[in-house]
Parts: structure tokens; C-alpha cells; sequence
């Protein structure tokens, strides 16, 4: 673990990520990396040997603890420093995430400098031998960092009856500033101004509107538990079959990464699903592959024969991945209710569903329900 920490050919890479991730947008940078991935995944079923997915899109340059996490936290930085005021956006600017930050050097160097550590991250969870996702976990981790650094809460003031309430969303509440950044409305100055009549009520109401919201979901779009199960069904399924019909964990992963350009492109309610794809078709392939299947013999631990779930069907496969889509993608949004709706940057739902899913993969095998872990790690 310590080569690779030191690595200083990987270094260099990932402070070169972590700034492309600040100079395009962190959506824009996680979406080139889904292009990559299907591009490599494309390469190894026409007998590439994964070069492109291993070292391009996961690797040290490109790999969301990265360019992604790397972007994250330069938007909250530049957030901070007001270098985003211009730009429209309903929800404070450090969440913007699909805007692009250009040339700033300072902006750059923060994308650099949390490029390296989403690398560092990255590497001391694969070195321990961390039964989960290590770069998810670093995206989860670097955004924790980038809060603590600059002075970000993290977690935020929780404005509903409890931190899972997203009522006052809903209801179109609205706060009069931002925690932990700059003031947005002070409405109890404008019922009550100094040396002057009382301002009338339509302008204290354009002052409510003009402030954020109360609370802020992660997606407008796709909060709603019953909405998030339904789809994280669906979804869960389409992950197992392209992970079976592919043998690869990670294609679906690559589409829904890929599908966010139309989000990023501004087209409304394309929902967000790498989250559930990569989980639902590890565990897929975790319950489909037979004993002398290339996956298991290639898996971080040794093919059980004797697990619950071991060379099934591929009916049964697809119904582990519509359990595991539907799990994740409500951990996500548990996730975003705690961490993201309250705070003021972006804490990233899907790199802890990933995180949450692809531990169930390694518990489950250890419980004996599946034969193998497909690629999580283990110790």
C-alpha cells in the first residue's frame, strides 16, 4: 500500500483528474467516465484486456474519487470565494455540480490537490483489503474532507420536524440564509427596517422567494420513496441482465453514468441510476456465475460452491439484482435526507449506495448466500 502512495507517476495523474474534474464540472468529468467505461468494457468483449476501464476510467487520472470528487470540491471552494454568484441555479452554488468552473488556477489547484487525496483515498482502501467499493468510498470521504477543509457543516441546519422530513420542500419553504455561507434574505429586517414604515407584504414575499429552500433533495425528481423503490426495481433488473448477458459488473454502471448528459444538458427528471446498476449486477453475477466461470476463478476470494446462492438461474440472478436495485437505491435516499438535503455542497447518494451495496455483496458471501464477490474487495 505504501508504493502506491507514493506512487509519484500515479500522483501527477491524479492532480491532472482532479483539475479537469474543476475545469469541466464534476457531472461533466463523471460522465466522460462513463463513456470510458463503456468504451473498455466494449474493448474486453472483443478481447481487449481492460486497460481503457482499469487505468482510464477507474484509474489514477480519471476514477470519480478523482475528477469527479476532485470538481466537487473545487465548486465548493469556488462557491466560497464567490466565483459563482452569476450562474442560475436553484440551490446554493457549492451543489452546482454540472457547471463547469474554466481557468481559474486556484479553482484548478483545489481540484488538484482533492484529486490526490480522492487517490490516497482510494489506495488505503484497497491496500486494507476494504470489503466495498473503494472509490466510492472515496468520493463519500473526500466530500466529508472538502467540508471540514472550508468550513462547510456537515450535515447542515435541519429545517423539518426531523432530518428525513422533506415537507418543507413540498411545501416551497424557503430559508433566509445559507449555513455555513453567505447571507441570502434577512426577512426580519424587511418586516421591520430601521427608520422606516414596515415594507409591505408582496415585497416581503418576493424576499421569501428570492432565498433557498427550506430543504433541498438531491433530485427534485426522485425523492419520493415509493417513486426511488420503483425504480431502483427496474433498474436493478436491467443491471443484472447487462451484467449476465455481458459478464461484465460494470457496463451497466458505464450506461447510467453516460445517460446523466442529458441531465447535465438540462433536460428534467432523467433520473440518476448508477447507483443501483453496479450493485445489481455485482450481486447478480454474484449469484449466476458457475464454479469454472472466468469471474470466480478471477474474484478476490475463493469460489464456495456450497453458497445458497451459487450458479443459479438466470430468473433467480435477475431477481437478486431487482432486490439489490431496490435496497440501494432506498439507502441513497437516506443518504442524500441525512447528508445532502440539509447542507450546503454536494455529498454524493450514489458513491454511498455504491459503498452500502458491494458491502452487502462481501457480507453475503461471508453469510454463505453467494459463492463469490465477483471483483469487491476483500481482506
Amino acid at each position: 500500500m505504501i508504493d502506491a502512495l507514493t506512487d509519484l507517476a500515479a500522483i501527477i495523474a491524479s492532480l491532472a483528474g482532479g483539475a479537469f474534474g474543476a475545469a469541466i464540472g464534476p457531472l461533466p468529468a463523471f460522465v466522460f467516465t462513463g463513456f470510458m467505461v463503456i468504451a473498455g468494457e466494449a474493448s474486453v468483449l472483443a478481447g481487449g484486456d481492460g486497460a481503457i476501464t482499469d487505468q482510464i476510467a477507474f484509474g489514477p487520472a480519471f476514477s470519480p474519487a478523482v475528477s469527479f470528487a476532485g470538481g466537487v470540491a473545487a465548486t465548493a471552494y469556488a462557491a466560497k470565494k464567490g466565483y459563482m454568484d452569476g450562474f442560475e441555479h436553484d440551490y446554493h452554488q457549492a451543489k452546482n455540480i454540472a457547471q463547469a468552473l474554466g481557468t481559474k488556477p486556484d479553482v484548478l489547484l483545489v481540484g488538484a490537490a482533492f484529486g490526490v487525496l480522492g487517490y490516497w483515498l482510494t489506495v488505503a482502501s484497497e491496500g486494507l483489503g476494504m470489503p466495498y467499493d473503494p472509490i466510492a468510498m472515496g468520493v463519500v470521504l473526500s466530500a466529508i474532507f472538502h467540508r471540514l477543509i472550508l468550513g462547510y457543516s456537515i450535515i447542515g441546519k435541519v429545517r423539518g420536524s426531523n432530518v428525513l422530513d422533506m415537507g418543507p420542500f413540498e411545501r416551497e419553504e424557503r430559508r433566509t440564509s445559507a449555513d455555513g455561507g453567505k447571507e441570502m434574505v434577512d426577512l426580519a429586517e424587511a418586516e421591520t427596517p430601521k427608520g422606516g414604515d414596515a415594507i409591505a407584504p408582496e415585497r416581503q414575499a418576493g424576499a421569501a422567494a428570492a432565498g433557498r429552500f427550506a430543504v433541498e433533495p438531491w433530485l427534485p425528481h426522485q425523492y419520493k420513496w415509493g417513486h426511488v423503490a420503483t425504480l431502483g426495481a427496474f433498474v436493478g433488473i436491467l443491471g443484472a441482465w447487462i451484467s449476465i448477458m455481458t459478464e461484465s459488473a460494470f457496463l451497466g454502471f458505464g450506461i447510467s453514468a453516460a445517460s446523466l448528459l442529458f441531465l447535465n444538458l438540462g433536460i428534467e427528471k432523467v433520473p440518476v441510476t448508477h447507483h443501483i446498476t453496479l450493485p445489481a449486477g455485482t450481486a447478480a453475477l454474484a449469484a449466476w456465475v458457475p464454479a469454472d466461470n472466468a469471474l470466480a476463478a478471477n474474484a478476490p476470494v475463493a469460489y464456495e460452491g456450497g453458497a445458497v446462492l451459487a450458479g443459479t438461474s438466470v430468473e433467480v440472478a435477475l431477481l437478486v439484482g431487482l432486490a439489490f436495485g431496490l435496497v440501494c437505491a432506498l439507502f441513497g435516499e437516506l443518504f442524500q435526507r441525512v447528508f445532502y438535503a440539509h447542507g450546503d455542497t454536494h455529498v454524493d447518494p450514489p458513491a454511498a449506495a455504491i459503498v452500502f451495496g458491494t458491502a452487502l455483496v462481501a457480507i453475503l458471501y461471508v453469510a454463505g448466500v453467494f459463492g463469490t464477490t465477483i471483483w469487491v474487495p476483500w481482506f
